[in-house]
């Protein structure tokens, strides 16, 4: 299923008349439920991931760490993107799979809020954030680890409607 929502082709809306950047008024936007997931994959060494599975990794416990990293960085998200607005977050998950065959570890995160303004970029955010502190912990024993694939996979509430990101 891809976006059930139709495209929007106006202009972009972080951008005022006369082209200068703003935050975007939410004031006349209905509170709803809203919901965003993403994903991302970080690929690395075979011993990397089984340092990572077995609790080995000098730093402590990779996965446990970046899950609450990526929560934080969920919550900080309007602080680091410039124009987002801060947002009362009412959920924050971040969930990983390991994957053996590929060497990597797939990231999921969802946040959710009942607002004016969606919460895309504060489950991006929370992805992102969670795989670089994997890559982080783990980069005394695998500089070579490789971040990929960071993208929005659904997104409910709201006027622009529902979006599921076709598979890859």
């Amino acid at each position: 299923m891809h976006d059930t929502t139709t495209p929007h082709t106006g202009p972009l809306t972080h951008f005022d008349a006369q082209g200068q950047a703003h935050m975007v008024d939410v004031s006349a936007k209905a509170s709803t439920h809203r919901l965003a997931v993403a994903e991302g994959r970080i690929t690395m060494l075979p011993p990397t991931l089984s340092l990572i599975q077995s609790g080995g990794a000098k730093k402590g416990d990779v996965l446990g760490i970046a899950r609450i990293a990526g929560i934080q960085g969920a919550k900080k998200t309007s602080d680091l993107i410039p124009l987002c607005h801060p947002i009362a977050l009412t959920r924050v998950a971040v969930e990983f799979e390991i994957d053996d065959t590929g060497s990597s570890v797939l990231c999921r995160a969802a946040a959710e809020c009942t607002g004016q303004t969606g919460v895309e970029m504060e489950a991006l955010t929370a992805c992102s954030v969670a795989l670089l502190t994997i890559y982080d912990m783990c980069k005394a024993v695998d500089r070579g680890m490789t971040i990929s694939g960071v993208r929005l996979m659904e997104k409910r509430g709201g006027k622009s409607g529902h979006f599921v990101a076709d598979p890859v």
